[in-house]
């Protein structure tokens, strides 16, 4: 349900001919997008892990953190740091390790919250027969840690993680592919669901079409100059503006802008 201001402020832009909610496989991305997080446990692991296992001080001042993957987050914060790879290279495996063993322990601690209109939109694609999935830059144990915390995990089947790819589009092509290998089906319609540049990028590399919410750091203009198949400022003002998505009625097309 949108607030008064939420009416007021809401955006959502569908291309023609797009039913954004009449896909065969959606592919989330997590952090601004499922969830956001009031502590910084994932973010000081960077630091704190390379500093455990190499004996470094790396810090990820500079580094473009929204769309990134973890290890591309680490490769990144090396290279400002002048760190040569072959410094680092040999230790990145444990540096994960480390990090992924912070989270383990101190998930108890993770101060996170579910972003506006998740569970109605999981539950909307889910009924109308869409298998669910992941594509996070997280690693996949600090991913899936994420989604359980915040009661999200029985939703999704599989997931695409950066543990083996820090290209997030090498990502989403891992996603991809278990999705068409739940689905049994290839082609098969894949949308990915994220809130960032990245994700968009990600979606076009791999010939999917993306749904792009301004519910990140990235404002609604920006997002929709790259012109996905959707975007818009929450799932809130998505649901809103699809009358099957509360009425039960078979899907509409939602005409290419609309402004609530």
């Amino acid at each position: 349900m949108l607030t008064a201001k939420e009416m007021i402020e809401a955006r959502v832009s569908i291309r023609d001919g797009f039913v954004w909610d009449a896909q065969d496989a959606y592919l989330f991305d997590i952090d601004g997008t499922l969830l956001r997080s009031r502590d910084r446990i994932h973010f000081n692991s960077f630091a704190s892990s390379i500093r455990e296992v190499t004996g470094l001080e790396v810090s990820l001042t500079g580094v473009v953190l929204h769309g990134g993957t973890d290890t591309a987050i680490l490769r990144e914060a090396f290279a400002l740091a002048g760190v040569a790879p072959e410094a680092w290279e040999p230790q990145l495996e444990a540096i994960l390790d480390a990090m992924r063993h912070t989270i383990a322990t101190r998930r108890g601690e993770l101060d996170l919250w579910t972003m506006p209109a998740v569970e109605e939109t999981l539950t909307h694609l889910a009924s109308r027969g869409a298998l669910l999935g992941l594509a996070t830059g997280n690693l996949e144990l600090i991913g899936w840690t994420k989604v359980e915390e915040v009661g999200l995990r029985e939703w999704f089947r599989f997931g695409g993680f950066s543990d083996r790819f820090p290209v997030r589009s090498a990502m989403v092509a891992d996603a991809a592919a278990k999705a068409r290998e739940l689905l049994q089906s290839d082609p098969a319609s894949i949308c990915v669901v994220g809130d960032t540049p990245r994700d968009i990028e990600a979606a076009r590399a791999n010939g999917l079409s993306v749904i792009a919410l301004a519910t990140g750091n990235y404002p609604y203009d920006e997002l929709a100059a790259l012109e996905p198949e959707v975007c818009t400022t929450s799932l809130a003002a998505l649901l809103a503006a699809t009358p099957a998505a509360s009425d039960g009625a078979a899907p509409q097309a939602v005409s290419a802008r609309v402004k609530i």
